[in-house]
């Protein structure tokens, strides 16, 4: 345990060295992407011990007006409309009628909108464990509506959404083997994004997927 816990430590360490310093001119952190190989995103994450004291999901404002609140469709519509493989017919209200979506969890095409649930990737109880307890109201709303990162809020069907819950993935992973890879990086992806902590079981299975998913790439952007 201890020698796991340098090691994570020691890539992190290498990682931050590697990185070059940003000249005085550079756009802030928060707005350059990242990206790492699978195995060291995961290493880079912090290892914490959770806690679900004071959990409420109210304690996270969704669904706002979204990203254009000009558009009158608020998040979960739009990542609808972002993430739609046949795009649906709009209506008044932004309702959707029509459309085609693939829920990569378990490799199936749905239609109409209404049959999907929009995921937290990092659902929000489990990011209030990992940190966000410690964040303002703002901050937490801005993490439940986040379309900054297309990683952070996936459209799946409603049966594994639910079947996911509010689990870390030592605890539950999709039903497609395909889709493994993906998940992993996309987890690791969003915690990395928001300063998110890992507790040591979710950690171990996170570093078991990357043995398994050489050549895959985490990418993220820091939140502002």
């Amino acid at each position: 345990m201890i020698m796991i816990v340098r090691a994570a430590t020691a890539a992190a360490a290498a990682l931050a060295l590697s990185l070059p310093t940003a000249p005085a001119h550079a756009a802030p952190e928060s707005l350059v992407p990242q990206v790492l190989p699978i195995g060291v995103a995961v290493s880079a994450l912090p290892l914490a011990v959770e806690d679900r004291t004071g959990y409420q999901r109210t304690s996270f404002r969704h669904w706002n007006a979204g990203d254009i609140p000009a558009d009158g469709c608020n998040t979960r519509q739009e990542v609808l409309l972002a993430e739609a493989v046949v795009y649906p017919e709009i209506g008044p209200g932004c309702t959707l009628t029509g459309g085609t979506w693939w829920s990569y969890y378990d490799e199936r095409e749905v239609t109409p909108a209404g049959a999907l649930d929009i995921d937290h990737m990092v659902p929000l109880a489990e990011a209030w464990d990992s940190g966000a307890s410690s964040w303002i109201a703002q901050r937490r709303e801005a993490y439940a509506n986040d379309q900054g990162q297309p990683a952070s809020l996936v459209a799946v069907t409603a049966r594994s959404n639910r079947s996911k819950a509010d689990q870390d993935p030592a605890e539950w992973l999709p039903p497609s083997a395909d889709a493994l890879c993906r998940y992993g990086a996309e987890w690791t992806a969003t915690k990395l994004r928001w300063g998110l902590a890992v507790d040591e079981a979710e950690r171990d299975r996170l570093l078991d997927i990357a043995a398994g998913c050489g050549g895959t790439d985490v990418e993220f952007t820091p939140a502002p």
